[in-house]
């Protein structure tokens, strides 16, 4: 029995991969880094330092810090975002049938806990979520399971109670490995076809394909 309910952001709550990449395109033109998009588009769902450490020269990272970086790249994308970001169709109405549900809802992210209270203010989604994991309050982002691991526990249930929503392979294979009851994934940042390789038992296009909540819960 499925007793939570665990989104992802980015992709999830809402569809902004195309604002993070702007973001980091404005990002690395800054620096003179040309070479990033390829690697971008390999580590969607991992952490910022993660990512960064990729794109990035080794020694801007040594020169300028990593954290100090990736606070820069998010205040890009929160400037860009906010005067257009809502969140995925039909997803204020999954969270109210499942709060009607009697399902406890976190955020398991690996973004930074400054993205993840943007997102659900600017949404006006706060009110459904118990509890929130970033990916700054973690030691291993995605595809790690410690987030849905620690969601899971932050409900006080197991990962086998709870239901996963994500969009990447990163993510999907955290919840995997945590030991999630179930995995739905939207094909916001990827197309069906590959998400289908990730082993996800459903594949939804938005919230909206949700008719039938006892498919999820049950």
């Amino acid at each position: 029995m499925i007793r939570g309910a665990l989104f992802d952001m980015d992709g999830v709550l809402v569809d902004n991969t195309p604002v993070h990449v702007e973001a980091f395109a404005r990002f690395c033109e800054r620096y003179g880094v040309t070479d990033w998009r390829g690697k971008l588009a390999a580590s969607y769902g991992m952490g910022n330092d993660d990512i960064l450490r990729r794109l990035l020269p080794p020694e801007l990272i040594r020169e300028r810090g990593i954290e100090s970086l990736a606070a820069e790249k998010e205040r890009i994308y929160r400037e860009i975002y906010a005067p257009s970001i809502r969140p995925v169709a039909g997803l204020r109405e999954l969270l109210e049938r499942l709060r009607t549900a009697g399902t406890a809802i976190a955020v398991g992210s690996s973004g930074p806990i400054e993205n993840v209270r943007f997102v659900l203010d600017r949404c006006g989604i706060a009110e459904y979520f118990g509890f929130i994991v970033s990916g700054d309050r973690v030691r291993h982002c995605k595809p790690d399971p410690e987030i849905y691991l620690a969601a899971a526990a932050g409900l006080g249930l197991a990962p086998a109670e709870c239901v996963v929503f994500e969009d990447a392979p990163a993510g999907i294979e955290s919840a995997r490995r945590a030991g999630a009851g179930r995995i739905v994934a939207l094909a916001t940042t990827l197309p069906a076809e590959r998400l289908a390789a990730t082993g996800a038992d459903r594949i939804v296009a938005d919230f909206t394909r949700i008719e039938n909540l006892d498919e999820i819960l049950s």
